[in-house]
């Protein structure tokens, strides 16, 4: 076999139970409010307490508020969520970084910001998303609520080991079009269930090309093709963003761990279960017409003719037809954030597009960055400024509008052209609808009000 994959995982196996699972060693372990209380319970009911606590960290960000953060949270719910994670890290010894922390924000945008994840590992988090850390040369799947108790237990987790898949994306990327538009393509080409029983390898030039913050953008997405998780070979991109982050190996044994991550690829004899191969000429910027992620389409183009009885609910609940082009149509909100496009470059790409121009009036725009530490990025850069001279405040950091489980919903009925990574029936608040875009064509429909290809206004 000799994939990248193989190597992460072989190193990492405890060991193999006969027809069974294989006991897999877990190196980093995150912890969310919504999927850990029960994990926690479980450990007080059977007197155990967490086996490597120095490798578990916990930070609320589904349920924070995205305004008032110094101020107590209204919503019952969300507060004992958060209270509750504090008080768990608190009686387990586990590092928490709570809301107002510098070090807070959403917890797959700051593992990677604080040099936390890092290539080689295996990284878990009782979150879905978790296939963003793949992009820095790391094995990272989310797991179930028992799953994160066992990780707890024990740092080690039973798992069947999936495929290898191999996605390689060739030539350059045109102008306006981002890491964004290729995991949405590649989403309509693979469909919703097209990578399921893989971890997918991202390879090619365009990868190659990719910043850091695309590619986690890239991986963060695997899991809405029904991949386990999806990755990219570390190399010198991936080392320079590494280098000096606060958990960044340093001196010495910063020079070790580049020359094994240097180790960390696919052989040039790797056998995968698969092997996909996408041209870069054929991906514009795009945008989802229907109620999952893989219902896409590039901005020109028009929905689809022909479909099923799924299709066509699809198509009601979003109040669009076959055949019809979504260029120029109303939309209400825009939402920038999220683990999948909250970072700074986000910003960077969401104002050059602003500068000089006006917010529309009628739009609702939410701003949010993916951790303090990518606030104050924005502020050190001035980008807030360029920001508030075109009408948009930026919020404080959370999950916020990805998902309706904090204040920023989408009222019913309302259209909502979101950087977020599902598009799911009221993911964004009941009767939400959700048309998925990059940070560009979130931006350039803000300034028009109306979906719009953001190469006009580059």
């Amino acid at each position: 076999m000799n994939t990248l994959f193989d190597k992460i995982w072989d190193s990492h196996v405890v060991q193999i139970i006969d027809d069974g699972p294989t006991q897999l060693y877990i190196d980093r372990l995150y912890c969310h409010e919504v999927t850990s209380p029960q994990a926690f319970d479980g450990l007080r009911a059977r007197g155990l307490k967490c086996f490597r606590p120095q490798q578990i960290y916990c930070m609320p960000d589904h349920n924070t508020p995205t305004h008032d953060q110094d101020k107590p949270i209204e919503d019952p719910v969300s507060k004992k969520q958060v209270d509750t994670l504090e008080r768990n890290a608190r009686e387990f010894g586990l590092t928490h970084y709570g809301m107002m922390s510098k070090d807070n924000g959403i917890i797959h945008v700051v593992g990677p910001e604080k040099g936390l994840s890092l290539p080689g590992m295996t990284i878990v988090c009782g979150d879905s998303h978790t296939s963003t850390h793949g992009a820095m040369g790391a094995v990272a799947f989310g797991i179930g609520t028992s799953e994160v108790e066992m990780v707890m237990a024990s740092q080690c987790i039973l798992q069947q080991k999936p495929k290898s898949m191999r996605i390689s994306i060739n030539g350059q990327l045109e102008p306006g079009v981002t890491a964004k538009d290729v995991a949405l393509f590649l989403m309509s080409r693979l469909t919703t269930s097209g990578a399921t029983g893989y971890f997918v390898e991202y390879a090619g030039e365009v990868v190659r090309n990719m910043s850091m913050e695309g590619r986690l953008t890239l991986c963060n997405l695997s899991i809405e093709m029904g991949a386990r998780g999806g990755f990219v070979a570390p190399d010198e991109t991936t080392f320079n963003y590494i280098k000096g982050r606060e958990f960044a190996p340093k001196g010495e044994e910063w020079d070790k761990a580049v020359a094994y991550w240097k180790t960390l690829k696919s052989g040039d004899d790797a056998v995968f279960d698969k092997e996909l191969t996408f041209d870069a000429h054929d991906i514009e910027p795009r945008i989802t017409y229907g109620t999952n992620p893989g219902m896409g389409i590039g901005i020109t183009e028009h929905i689809p003719q022909q479909g099923d009885a799924n299709f066509d609910k699809a198509l009601n609940y979003m109040g669009f037809k076959p055949g019809e082009q979504l260029l120029g149509k109303k939309i209400d909100y825009v939402f920038l954030g999220a683990c999948t496009n909250g970072r700074i470059e986000d910003f960077r790409a969401f104002a050059q597009i602003v500068k000089g121009r006006q917010k529309a009036t009628d739009v609702v725009a939410w701003l949010v960055p993916g951790s303090w530490a990518v606030d104050r990025q924005i502020r050190e850069e001035g980008l807030d400024k360029v920001l508030e001279a075109a009408g948009f405040a930026i919020r404080q950091p959370g999950c916020s509008a990805c998902l309706a489980m904090n204040d920023d919903k989408v009222p019913a009925g309302k259209y909502a052209v979101s950087t977020s990574n599902r598009n799911f029936e009221g993911r964004q608040g009941p009767g939400a609808r959700t048309i998925l875009c990059s940070p560009l064509v979130a931006a350039a429909s803000a300034i028009t009000g109306v979906i719009t290809d953001p190469r006009e206004l580059l």
